[in-house]
């Protein structure tokens, strides 16, 4: 296992991590092992729509989101 050390962190930073630790039940060195696991892990998109797309799928899907009519009209981007 590798070892990293973090300077100049916030101490506010610090404070928060210690009380999400403590809310989780763990040390602050599990929580923030947990967190740079997971951070390491994530899927990148090659944009936002994707990104979007699978964050809808992992919480069971965007086929029954309600949408509401387009009433604008499209128009040209440079008006002549």
């Amino acid at each position: 296992m590798s070892s990293i050390v973090v300077r100049n962190l916030d101490p506010l930073v610090k404070d928060a991590l210690t009380e999400r630790a403590r809310e989780r039940g763990r040390s602050l060195e599990a929580e923030v092992r947990d967190i740079l696991t997971r951070a390491s892990q994530q899927r990148r998109y090659a944009n936002l729509g994707l990104a979007f797309l699978a964050v809808g799928k992992e919480n069971g899907g965007v086929e029954e989101l309600p949408l509401s009519p387009r009433a604008d009209v499209a128009r040209a981007a440079h008006p002549e």
